[in-house]
């Protein structure tokens, strides 16, 4: 995946251009974070389509810095929580506080009341406490004794977490990996881009306080919400319709695969294909669009056969050769 060309003009931010100003968000991110611009497009893809984000990464790829500048860059509110085996659901979504002086019960918010949640290490934690996300991730709200409570819009989970270590930690059930419209893989830097965060590094920069990077918001809300309305009116044409069906079902026929892509997954890389025309400046959605989305829209909904993981063979592999086979329209 690899990121739209911003155009020339000034940063949305100053000239009421919504396509303008989430461009900006790359070379306003990249103040504080060398590389990982296919991720900081895919973050922009995510807001635009309502969706959430599972980040994987080594330790010390900046996962978490990441977001953290995405939220400063966008003017959202953010919080963050630190996912550990003893994490119980309430402290993520909130619980009744019995108040003495009015003898009431009165509800305190959770930390998923917020635009940008970041879960660091969602997989370290019990089921039972990553389950406390998934109404929230679905139906954009929290049921505390009974009642509903809407969560702020816009609302994203931004999840992280380490592909190198399994032990002391809970692997992400095939329902909640659903639940997110993206999962994206965060590579080590080339030696350039190292050689570059040092450098930043020698000169003062603290990851800490990204006010020393001179990171400011370039975007917010309403132009968000201006962007969103537009991806709406993008168009999507029959044959490109059934090319993503195409794909999908060719997921679930893959002798590779125990589990293939289901029609949510179909309906997601449908939605991240109109959000890429519509960053790279068309209204309409071209195969290119599809296939540029299909490796982060699908890859967390399939599952491998114990076979083919032995050989070698990773999802990432089998998906694209779908996209070598599956027949493209014309």
């Amino acid at each position: 995946m690899t990121a739209p060309t911003p155009g020339s003009d000034t940063p949305g931010s100053d000239t009421g251009d919504p396509r303008q100003a989430l461009e900006s968000l790359r070379a306003e991110i990249g103040k504080a974070v060398v590389g990982q611009n296919a991720a900081v497009t895919g973050l922009v893809v995510a807001l635009l389509c309502r969706g959430h984000v599972l980040l994987e990464g080594v330790p010390g790829v900046a996962k978490t810095l990441l977001v953290r500048t995405l939220a400063t860059a966008l003017e959202l509110d953010t919080k963050r929580v630190q996912f550990t085996p003893d994490l119980m659901p309430s402290d993520v979504t909130g619980s009744l506080v019995y108040d003495a002086r009015t003898a009431e019960f009165s509800f305190q918010p959770g930390p998923v009341f917020t635009n940008l949640l970041l879960a660091d290490e969602i997989n370290r934690t019990p089921p039972k406490t990553q389950a406390s996300l998934l109404e929230a991730m679905e139906e954009r709200q929290v049921s505390v004794d009974g009642l509903p409570r809407p969560l702020p819009d816009p609302f994203m989970v931004a999840a992280t977490q380490n592909p190198i270590e399994y032990e002391g930690t809970y692997p992400l059930p095939e329902a909640q990996l659903d639940r997110f419209l993206l999962k994206l893989n965060l590579p080590l830097p080339s030696r350039e881009q190292e050689i570059d965060v040092l450098a930043r590094h020698a000169a003062g920069f603290d990851p800490r306080d990204l006010t020393t990077a001179g990171v400011r918001p370039v975007a917010g809300a309403e132009q968000l919400a201006a962007a969103r309305a537009a991806v709406a009116k993008v168009t999507v044409a029959p044959e490109i319709a059934g090319y993503v069906v195409d794909l999908c079902r060719a997921t679930r026929e893959s002798p590779s695969l125990a589990i293939g892509a289901s029609p949510r997954g179909a309906t997601a890389l449908l939605g991240t294909a109109r959000a890429w025309a519509w960053l790279s400046g068309r209204d309409y959605v071209i195969p290119d669009d599809v296939k540029a989305l299909a490796l982060p829209t699908l890859r967390h909904r399939v599952r491998l056969r114990p076979e083919a993981e032995m050989e070698g063979i990773t999802p990432d592999g089998v998906i694209t050769g779908l996209l070598a086979r599956v027949p493209v329209p014309r």
